[in-house]
């Protein structure tokens, strides 16, 4: 199968969007790059379900969840356990298993409030003149790669493969999520790595 990338713009424009859209010849290298009235980048991102995206999220979230309540139940019978109780003051194995228990017991109250807020997340569409904000599929293009991010409440680091895509979620408070938050479609932005300036630019906001 022919992909946009194949072609000049002109010929793509043509056949698939006569009559809905301007046309803005942006091709270079092997990308085209469609741009309709209302600004949406008609690229690979755009034809994702948004909606299956946050179901993928919720079920990877579901899983981690039980791992962390499996594992908090774990601790915390090792913490009561005969066995564990202390044989003298240097002994705090049951003292450590009964911190772990918590831990992960925070841990997955977390996971079950990030659950209830993707599952209460309204998937809308962004257009390329709507800035970034929650619940926006974001794409950004460096000199190397595509990449793919979900602008998500919580849970920031789950990561979920859709079409072929890996999608990260990141949050309005992480460092990317942070300078990425009220940019739009076709912004530029520089974000330092382990010392190094690499330079972003927005392909689309959906």
């Amino acid at each position: 199968m022919t992909t946009i990338g194949d072609f000049c713009f002109r010929e793509i424009f043509n056949r698939r969007h006569y009559g809905s859209g301007i046309c803005m010849k942006k091709c270079r290298l092997a990308r085209c790059e469609p741009i309709l009235n209302d600004g949406t980048h008609c690229g690979v991102a755009n034809t994702v379900n948004k909606q299956a995206i946050i179901k993928k999220i919720v079920a990877q979230l579901v899983k981690e969840l039980a791992i962390y309540v499996k594992a908090s139940h774990a601790a915390r019978a090792e913490a009561t356990h005969e066995q564990s109780k202390p044989e003298n003051k240097y002994d705090t194995r049951g003292l450590e298993a009964s911190y772990l228990a918590r831990g992960q017991s925070r841990q997955a109250a977390e996971i079950e409030q990030a659950i209830e807020q993707f599952n209460a997340l309204n998937a809308r569409k962004f257009t390329g003149k709507d800035p970034i904000d929650i619940g926006a599929l974001v794409e950004l293009q460096t000199k190397e790669e595509q990449l793919y991010y979900f602008i998500g409440p919580r849970a920031g680091g789950t990561e979920v493969s859709h079409g072929g895509k890996e999608i990260l979620v990141i949050t309005p408070q992480s460092p990317l999520g942070q300078q990425l938050f009220g940019k739009k479609q076709g912004d530029r932005l520089q974000i330092t790595i382990a010392g190094a300036k690499n330079e972003y630019r927005v392909v689309s906001v959906l």
